[in-house]
């Protein structure tokens, strides 16, 4: 092979190339993300609803010799805790030995994702028909949720304080639901509508039940209602519910399917929920990774992000900074320099290239799939409108940090400038004075009922993350 020019090897030496693992990664390598992907799917299964969620990742937790905290408990180095945030939050804590005033290490997701709620007062009936109706929760694209099969995920609060779990369409044999649309043929006007207003929100109504309550004599009840009554009887026999229950209910409509293997090679992962789970994930098992590191680093499941962050389960909420007071008080720092030396991934997902929609895109700082993770310096829409946008030093400080530890990882933005945009929590934290930074997964077909992530870029992050805690 003849000997490479001047400008040839220049090039290679100036320019920056984008690879994919396939290039790049031993097959060993390949194979730790595969299975690694096994872990997060089983995981993800289980975590439909931030509630479901916690409780998935207290057993993961637990496993690995973590124990519950409540704020005023004593605290010291060593220690591995966690605080439960009333069952919709989590914060999982490795208490490290270094001066706690060289900062936490907090690695940021949030847990809820896109989803229809029931309504307070959500059961009724419609010619024949027994329905849910339906208040949609965070960015939806309504069109994506009819005609698929959908399950009941939730929990109900008695009126004399008991919870009830309610988890229905899942399970094998359980049966499934669904909101209706118009066929072809009759879909004239609804075709001539705008994409964004062909469903309405108010129409977003899901079938739960076409049969009557039948009397002991074997004839149709004469009762008003029939359908409703039948399905709030079968409702109260399983949980022991009544309707004036759904008043203090969090119940939600979620897709039934679960997480699955999808194309040929098996390199993605199609389900429900990836935004932002997917961050959530690798997040607890790189504080599982580095037991033994000296920084004292934070994992942070925080709830309501998808529609501000607000509310005592959001980001917004003081309970993140209350719990590093907590930590500098036992551990004998000032809280304030604890917080300006701190530093956080705000670990959310971004938007992936697709070749079939390739004008939304600006592709030479869009994240390309099996790339690795995502760094967005800044997100925001317009002129970087709501965002947090990372310095120059603290890119560096992370990219540093990922070089060293060989971590494939890519820069992103939420496509073209003007075409839309969207914010995390990073500029929560960061009005803390915590440095901060949104590093992620990326998602095709974010929000919707069945969105894709590549296992290589998963198991990057989870080794991305794994390296900032170290």
């Amino acid at each position: 092979m003849a000997d490479k020019t001047k400008g040839q090897t220049l090039r290679e030496e100036l320019f920056y190339v984008k690879k994919n693992a396939f290039e790049i990664k031993t097959s060993e390598e390949l194979a730790q993300a595969k299975e690694y992907a096994a872990g997060y799917t089983a995981w993800l299964d289980k975590s439909k609803t931030e509630r479901e969620c916690v409780n998935a990742s207290i057993e993961l937790l637990e496993a690995n010799g973590y124990t519950e905290y409540k704020l005023g408990d004593a605290v010291k180095a060593g220690d591995k805790i966690y605080l439960n945030n009333r069952g919709k939050g989590l914060f999982a804590i490795k208490v490290g030995t270094e001066n706690i005033e060289n900062g936490v290490y907090i690695m940021a997701s949030h847990i809820d994702s896109p989803r229809l709620d029931l309504k307070q007062h959500p059961l009724y009936e419609n010619d024949g028909f027994g329905y849910f109706k339906t208040h949609y929760y965070g960015g939806i694209r309504k069109y994506q949720w009819a005609t698929i099969p959908l399950a009941i995920h939730g929990v109900v609060t008695k009126a004399d304080g008991t919870n009830v779990d309610i988890r229905i369409g899942d399970e094998p044999g359980d049966p499934v639901f669904c909101i209706t649309d118009l066929l072809p043929h009759l879909a004239k006007d609804q075709n001539s509508r705008p994409l964004g207003s062909a469903f309405t929100g108010e129409g977003l109504n899901v079938v739960l039940a076409t049969s009557p309550f039948i009397e002991e004599d074997g004839k149709v009840t004469p009762a008003s209602d029939k359908v409703k009554l039948n399905v709030m009887i079968m409702l109260n026999e399983k949980y022991g519910i009544t309707e004036s229950d759904f008043m203090s209910a969090e119940i939600s409509i979620v897709p039934a399917q679960n997480a699955a293997d999808v194309g040929m090679d098996r390199w993605l992962i199609g389900s429900y929920g990836h935004d932002d789970r997917v961050c959530a994930y690798p997040s607890l098992t790189a504080l599982f990774e580095n037991a033994d590191t000296e920084k004292t680093c934070m994992a942070v499941l925080a709830d309501k992000e998808e529609t501000g962050s607000d509310g005592i389960s959001g980001m917004q909420c003081c309970l993140l900074f209350d719990i590093i007071d907590e930590l500098a008080k036992n551990l004998g720092g000032n809280t304030n320099v604890v917080r300006m030396n701190s530093k956080c991934l705000s670990a959310d997902v971004t938007a992936c290239f697709d070749p079939n929609y390739p004008e939304v895109s600006e592709k030479r700082n869009t994240s390309i799939l099996h790339c690795g993770v995502g760094m967005s310096k800044y997100t925001g829409s317009g002129g970087k409108g709501g965002t947090n946008d990372a310095s120059a030093e603290f890119v560096g400080y992370v990219r540093k940090i990922f070089d060293d530890a060989k971590v494939m990882w890519q820069t992103a933005e939420l496509g073209k400038v003007d075409q839309g945009g969207g914010g995390t929590v990073a500029k929560y934290i960061a009005n803390h004075n915590i440095q901060t930074i949104d590093v992620g997964v990326p998602v095709l077909s974010m929000h919707a009922p069945f969105e894709l992530i590549s296992k290589s870029d998963l198991y990057e992050t989870h080794r991305a993350f794994a390296a900032f805690c170290k």
